[in-house]
């Protein structure tokens, strides 16, 4: 793995508060992570987020690292009144395509756009939406609602319509969670889900919409589940045969970060899941919590970004750029409104 000197550790990072600490500083300046992530706990409101991610891009010496945020509506949404829109659930778009395909679309563009206008003003560059998992019967909860439904042929539609509307924002956006999160039945936030499932009936369900959507230039995110038949021993996130299979199979070339290694799915200290998702494919790791010491472990431990990752981080947030369009946010949002009436 070809690696630049001058390159960002390969690792996004939780902030712990609504500045960051002298501590934190430290760490940014001497490690220099690839990215930050932010959550409510980094949000008061737009003036303090929008300082919020000058400070970290001047704390790494990069005036264009990534920040992230989960803004996909409904209840994963960080950005909230009074400061900010509160968008629905993906679910509301799904529901409307079965009556009206055409207003489904056109709403969830607007939407995306709405929620893109909103990240790019406070300085967020990269939404981790949107979900393209297709929830199965008996699944957990944690999916639900953050579905574009079950059936790969809306999540598709969908899918690549949201992906559109941040691209359309300038921002970029992260489909999430391959190779899909729809089958398991333990949410990964607390427990390691495992599917049984075969793998040529992931690739014909649930790895779907993300083939159907690989060539979009969005990002993308991993699942933390053991899926047995692609791996016996290890979760998606730091398994090489998943990855692979993300690749390959899946078709997914765009730049792969990991969910979050703070997540209870995974059991190993953070540094070392850091360098064991590297090693299987992934770009980039993502560590949420904040918490300084798994900080510091997890851009200690994390190599730097490789070229190749570079070329498709830097071709991602091009193809935002290069589609970024005017709104009449008003406008926008009145047409909106209509449509979901």
């Amino acid at each position: 793995m070809d690696e630049d000197d001058e390159a960002p550790r390969a690792a996004i990072v939780g902030l712990s508060g609504l500045e960051l600490t002298p501590a934190e500083r430290k760490i940014f300046a001497r490690t220099r992570p690839l990215g930050a992530i932010v959550f409510a706990r980094n949000i008061d409101n737009p003036r303090q987020l929008a300082d919020l991610a000058v400070e970290f891009r001047l704390a790494i010496g990069r005036h264009d690292a990534p920040i992230l945020i989960d803004q996909e509506g409904g209840r994963v949404a960080r950005l909230r009144p009074p400061h900010w829109r509160h968008p629905p659930p993906a679910s509301v778009f799904a529901e409307l395509y079965r009556r009206d395909p055409m207003a489904a679309r056109r709403a969830a563009h607007l939407n995306a756009r709405l929620i893109a206008e909103d990240l790019a003003e406070a300085g967020i560059t990269v939404d981790c939406a949107p979900v393209l998992d297709l929830p199965a019967r008996g699944s957990d909860a944690v999916i639900g609602d953050r579905a574009h439904g079950d059936d790969h042929r809306v999540a598709t539609a969908l899918g690549r319509t949201v992906i559109r509307g941040l691209q359309g924002g300038g921002v970029v956006p992260v489909v999430k969670h391959l190779p899909g999160h729809g089958r398991a039945v333990a949410d990964s936030h607390e427990t390691l889900p495992v599917v049984d499932a075969l793998t040529n009936q992931i690739l014909a369900h649930d790895a779907r919409p993300f083939a159907a959507l690989a060539r979009e230039r969005a990002w993308g995110m991993t699942a933390h589940i053991l899926f047995t038949d692609l791996d016996p021993e290890h979760p998606a996130t730091i398994s090489p045969a998943v990855i692979g299979f993300i690749r390959r199979r899946v078709g997914f070339r765009g730049f792969l970060v990991t969910d979050d290694l703070a997540m209870k799915a995974l059991r190993n200290p953070p540094g070392q899941l850091a360098r064991a998702a590297i090693a299987a494919g992934c770009d980039a790791a993502l560590e949420c919590s904040g918490d300084p010491a798994r900080t510091e472990e997890v851009l200690a431990e994390t190599p730097a970004l490789t070229r190749e990752a570079g070329r498709r981080l830097d071709e991602a947030a091009h193809c935002a750029l290069i589609k970024r369009l005017r709104l009449d946010r008003d406008r926008a949002l009145a047409s909106l409104d209509a449509l979901l009436a």
